[in-house]
């Protein structure tokens, strides 16, 4: 009988490290709850004296190094799944997605090719299907999940070269006639920055678009440099509206924005990668009007649909494109299933994981209305949070109806934008060191002050006033 690899643990092993595991993420969950959000410092020295006792010579028992993990993972780490996180776009996953993500590591489909895995390819195609219905995008629409908003984000600016330029596809950059210009608001996220420097355009080629008094894109001065830029010999071909920005959760004027991509013949892509979520609510989906006129679309899983991180989605009513922009044929690859696309060929990656299956459990077992009724759940206690924040002398700089709330101290406002920024940044650094709650410093328009966000379906209005107590502790503790 041929004896097994040294890397075969066999079944028995198997069952019970994996219920080990189990039993520390449940152990974790129910007690997080219970220590600080994050450490009062980074601890990397610890950290490295720690990892020192691992020379990966010897082998150590399995169960041990699990528990010696997690034990690390809870000292030195902000806990994003903590009720009382209030920063950026990380929620608490659900445990279906949790239990996705421990089944597609243990099946481990190859999604390179349909052949390979088309149970798993059509479980996110129907995922990406569900999707594009919810935001309005025609049937013909197709997609691929993504690691995150970033890598979507490149695929539309590849896309989006593509369409506009018939040489770009096998001379690059080099056969263009002129240099390509894309726009997005000063207040998008700025990978498109790193974007454009991985493309070859360079980050000059993004024109940030100053903002409106709402910090929307401001179409005048869209407008403006558009002409500029065609007076100059620029070839402009994108025009990008964020849904739901990541600083103060603005939402550009994404009707307006697809009309002037269409007069002016060029792609219109929106970045809905936290407010996307909202097409599941129909009380909020109207918030996302325009979205529908899009050429491509980006949504995360990972940011408000409460799925473990690595999920993003890249849809676009351009499948044509899609197939063109990505497209590459070898021999060491099976042949093409027959009206079933290899999604190596329509992404950017080439072998990759199911990424979509923590979705698509999330999505079946809870349902669309549960998913719903979180996001609305959100909302209201958003304003709850505005509300308490102003009845404590707070002053809201923002403007937006979903749950990203940044205020600002007018006292502290008053000895100039320096002093505000080093007042709110001392403050935020308070109550995160305090472990009882995890803020951010934020500066929109260049205006300091502190942000909170409320993206985990375990916060509750009793953690709102925790987080307001201690705001307000800080600030009494923080002489202005």
């Amino acid at each position: 009988m041929e004896e097994t690899g040294p890397l075969d643990a066999g079944e028995k092993e198997g069952a019970r490290l994996l219920a080990a595991v189990a039993e520390l993420v449940v152990r974790h969950a129910g007690s997080v709850a219970d220590g600080p959000v994050a450490p009062a410092e980074p601890g990397t020295a610890q950290i490295r004296d720690w990892l020192s006792g691992y020379d990966f010579e010897r082998a150590a028992p399995a169960e041990d190094t699990v528990a010696d993990v997690t034990g690390m993972l809870r000292r030195w780490g902000v806990h994003t799944t903590h009720p009382r996180y209030f920063g950026l776009f990380n929620p608490t996953p659900t445990w279906w997605g949790v239990a996705g993500e421990l089944l597609a590591a243990g099946v481990n489909p190859q999604l390179a090719a349909y052949s390979h895995a088309p149970a798993a390819v059509e479980m996110e195609r129907h995922v990406l299907r569900f999707m594009a219905g919810r935001l309005g995008l025609p049937d013909a629409t197709e997609g691929s999940f993504t690691v995150g908003g970033a890598e979507a984000n490149l695929t539309a600016v590849v896309i989006a070269l593509t369409r506009a330029f018939d040489g770009y596809p096998r001379s690059g950059l080099l056969g263009l006639p002129g240099q390509p210009v894309m726009y997005a608001s000063a207040e998008s996220h700025l990978a498109w920055l790193k974007i454009a420097h991985m493309t070859g355009l360079g980050r000059d080629a993004v024109r940030l678009v100053p903002v409106d008094a709402g910090h929307r894109l401001d179409l005048i001065s869209l407008r403006e440099m558009y002409a500029a830029d065609i007076a100059a010999g620029f070839a402009p071909f994108l025009v990008v509206g964020t849904a739901g920005t990541t600083a103060g959760g603005a939402i550009d004027p994404l009707p307006e924005l697809a009309l002037l991509a269409s007069i002016w013949g060029v792609h219109f892509h929106v970045d809905a990668a936290w407010a996307g979520a909202i097409a599941l609510s129909d009380r909020l989906r109207p918030l996302l009007a325009g979205v529908e006129l899009a050429d491509s679309v980006t949504v995360d899983a990972h940011k408000w649909l409460s799925a473990p991180m690595g999920a993003g989605m890249f849809l676009t009513r351009h499948p044509d494109a899609l197939a063109s922009s990505f497209r590459a044929s070898t021999s060491y690859m099976p042949d093409e299933s027959e009206g079933a696309s290899d999604p190596y060929a329509t992404s950017v990656q080439w072998s990759r994981r199911f990424a979509g299956l923590k979705v698509f459990l999330g999505l079946a077992a809870a349902g669309r209305p549960a998913h719903a009724a979180q996001l609305e759940r959100d909302v209201r206690l958003g304003e709850l949070l505005g509300r308490r924040l102003r009845e404590e002398g707070w002053r809201r700089i923002n403007d937006t109806p979903l749950p990203v709330i940044c205020v600002a101290d007018p006292d502290a406002e008053r000895d100039g934008r320096e002093h505000s920024a080093a007042w709110h940044a001392a403050v935020a650094d308070r109550v995160v060191a305090g472990g009882e709650a995890w803020v951010s410093t934020v500066q929109l328009a260049g205006r300091p002050g502190i942000r909170l966000c409320l993206t985990s379906y375990r916060t509750t209005a009793a953690d709102i006033e925790a987080v307001v107590a201690a705001l307000g502790r800080a600030r009494e503790a923080q002489p202005v």
